[in-house]
């Protein structure tokens, strides 16, 4: 690795697919090409850059792209990353459920929001599942600002809940996950939207984990980092965070990206297979809730980081979650049927050669199980076969 890395003095822009470049305090949330935006490249950051005197995610302000100073922050970040003997083999399970509404969503939202009020925002819009809006709307409050969040009507009576808790307004609408972004969208026109798919800035702060996982190890990079997706947004906020640290010869190699989602509503994994996801038909529902997003807003780029990471992909069969969420809370570990599709994809992964044994692994769980509660009573309560050994790969 290099010791003495070349200092960007570009400014950051917003991009959007067709490489139009746009002033980064500009209010729009996509491009004109009707695509989503990203932030232009951004130097990595070497050990001694890191704020080791803050207790956040903004310990890595030099790889943000929001004053520091107006930042909006409940403590998000700084997770644990513990070590969990899994099929025989030493595995790090990352707990962002340790975030303070109790998922990842936290990490990105702070960094949004931030940037926002630094803007002059005083009311957000977002549409959700569940953890996206309890985010947004604990953020808008710290940040003494009103939200709005739309929610499919079938979303968990509790994360709804935490959304009001935080006086955010619910409107809650009937149909697919894709319905609602769609109705938020429109209502986007009149009210500023903080969304977590659409929003540029929600990826900068989903990078962080990335940035923990590499100060964790000794400022080395994982072999292999165990994903689920819905939008993809971890996806892709690892391969942003790897790709700096690698062009700033902090690391050697980039991790493999190993992505699961729900076999029904496996987009990403699809369309990296070159499957047709409509030739699956009928989409069912799944326990796994918070992953059921049929048009990721990033699709394009989600298989892209696990193709350039060497990576794969997954469609979980529901049985496999279920098992994994028993799996995780034989070990201790009560993770919500979201987050326990990375277990199960670990499992899959494990069972073909692809992760070895004397790799170094991260499995993200992104959210806890008092978040879904009636998804965790399905999976505790149902008539599938018991508990089977933690960890054993089929």
């Amino acid at each position: 690795m290099n010791d003495e890395q070349p200092v960007s003095v570009t400014a950051p822009v917003l991009l959007d697919r067709s490489g139009t470049c746009y002033p980064l305090d500009d209010p729009r949330w996509r491009g004109d090409d009707g695509g989503p935006l990203a932030v232009s490249a951004l130097p990595g950051m070497r050990p001694e850059q890191i704020d080791t005197a803050e207790r956040s995610l903004w310990r890595y302000r030099a790889v943000l792209p929001v004053p520091a100073e107006r930042r909006v922050s409940l403590g998000e970040g700084c997770t644990p990353m513990i070590p969990v003997d899994w099929a025989g083999r030493r595995v790090h399970f990352k707990l962002e459920w340790f975030n303070p509404t109790s998922s990842f969503k936290d990490r990105g939202v702070s960094v949004m929001i931030s940037h926002l009020v630094a803007h002059g925002v005083d009311r957000v819009l977002e549409d959700s599942s569940g953890n996206g809006g309890s985010a947004v709307a604990a953020y808008a409050a710290a940040a003494g600002i009103r939200a709005r969040i739309i929610v499919p009507d079938a979303t968990s009576a509790a994360k709804i809940l935490q959304a009001r808790a935080y006086g955010a307004e619910i409107e809650l609408v009937a149909g697919t996950r894709d319905e609602v972004s769609e109705e938020a969208i429109r209502q986007a026109e009149r009210i500023p939207y903080a969304s977590h798919n659409w929003h540029p800035m929600f990826i900068q702060g989903t990078k962080t984990v990335a940035y923990e996982m590499w100060e964790s190890l000794g400022f080395t990079a994982p072999d292999n980092v165990v994903l689920v997706a819905g939008a993809g947004s971890n996806v892709i906020g690892c391969d942003l965070a790897f790709g700096e640290l690698l062009d700033a010869g902090q690391i050697d190699r980039l991790p493999r990206l190993f992505v699961g989602q729900p076999e029904h509503w496996a987009t990403i994994a699809d369309t990296f297979h070159g499957i047709d996801p409509a030739s699956r038909g009928a989409r069912v529902p799944t326990v796994a809730e918070g992953a059921s997003i049929a048009r990721p807003v990033r699709l394009r780029e989600a298989v892209e980081a696990i193709r350039r990471s060497g990576g794969a992909a997954y469609a979980v069969p529901e049985a496999e979650i279920h098992a994994a969420v028993r799996a995780l809370s034989a070990r201790g570990l009560y993770a919500e049927p979201t987050s326990s599709v990375a277990a199960a994809t670990l499992d899959h992964f494990i069972a073909s050669g692809e992760i070895a044994p004397d790799e170094t692994t991260v499995v993200v769980l992104t959210g806890a199980g008092l978040k879904s509660a009636e998804k965790m009573a399905a999976v505790f309560g149902g008539n599938d076969d018991g508990p089977r050994e933690a960890g054993s790969a089929r």
